[in-house]
């Protein structure tokens, strides 16, 4: 009569019971550090799943609102530069007007204006990926229509050379707050041509010479004050861009920070403590190992180990 072992078929089934056990927790937290995240499906999370997607939800809102504030931000960056050397250029006519009446010398004044001219024309049909910039609802049309100071002279107002609409462009920054991001070329050009076209017309009547005359000396000193005020109404729009390109910029701030903050919580409940998760993946490697060791054993005993 032979001697068997001692393990019995019980005990080979609760070994086995175990050593899966071990297995699927292995599996488990294998998973969790591969991925960091707790589990792949919502099972996985229990009853907190509802409040984690509610507030993935607010963070995807609230990222959605800080893209669309983002935009809003670059296009008043934009505007700043433009309305900026707008602001420099009408300084620089002031200069002009000033050289030209101390000097008592106006050769080269008109060439001067025209160059002055084309860069505001330049500046006012600047575009963007959307049209003209400072088109509002007309943004497929350049703003100014025309390139020479002759042109400009002979409109019946400053205002007939502009083509752009009447509706300034906004846009939304948040749920319940949207602000204007246009500016007009008509509204930041017009007082600027008006100095231009007084110029033109003048010269076109008495024209700009070497030596200046009474009368021209009487005007130039007159469109010098009215160049600086030219100055200082571009930069009152400068004032204005950057005033809301700053309320812009704190929503983005408030925005980024709101969605941090959910996404923050979503992390909470969704993402494992991955220095936790390898020590625990460790302990289940020895655990199931030392599953396996006993198993063996057990399976190799007899009574003969007990007889000795």
């Amino acid at each position: 009569m032979s001697i068997d072992r001692i393990g019995t078929a019980a005990n080979a089934q609760l070994m086995l019971s175990q050593i899966q056990k071990s297995e699927v927790t292995l599996n488990k937290d294998n998973e969790q550090v591969v991925t960091g995240k707790v589990a792949d499906t919502y099972s996985g999370y229990g009853d907190k799943v509802a409040v984690m997607e509610a507030a993935r939800s607010a963070s995807a809102h609230a990222d959605a609102n800080v893209a669309a504030a983002q935009q809003a931000s670059s296009r008043l960056d934009l505007q700043d530069t433009q309305l900026t050397q707008l602001g420099q250029l009408a300084d620089q006519v002031r200069q002009a007007l000033t050289k030209a009446s101390a000097d008592q010398d106006a050769t080269s004044l008109m060439s001067q204006m025209q160059g002055f001219f084309s860069q505001a024309t330049d500046i006012l049909n600047a575009k963007d990926a959307n049209g003209y910039i400072f088109a509002g609802d007309n943004n497929q049309v350049p703003p100014v229509s025309i390139s020479n100071l002759s042109d400009l002279a002979a409109l019946g107002s400053p205002s007939a050379a502009f083509n752009n609409g009447s509706l300034k462009a906004t846009m939304r920054v948040g749920d319940n707050q949207t602000v204007q991001v246009g500016v007009l070329a008509s509204d930041a050009g017009t007082q600027l041509f008006s100095l231009f076209q007084q110029i033109a017309q003048f010269d076109a009547g008495n024209t700009f010479d070497t030596k200046t005359n009474a009368a021209q000396q009487s005007f130039l000193e007159s469109t010098v004050q009215t160049a600086a005020n030219v100055s200082d109404g571009v930069n009152q729009q400068t004032a204005t861009n950057g005033i809301n390109y700053q309320m812009v910029q704190n929503t983005v701030t408030r925005l980024q920070a709101t969605s941090g903050v959910y996404k923050g919580f979503v992390s909470n409940i969704e993402d494992v403590d991955i220095t936790t998760a390898l020590s625990k993946l460790n302990q289940d490697q020895i655990s199931l190992q030392a599953s396996f060791q006993l198993t063996s054993q057990l399976n190799k005993m007899s009574l003969l180990d007990f007889m000795q």
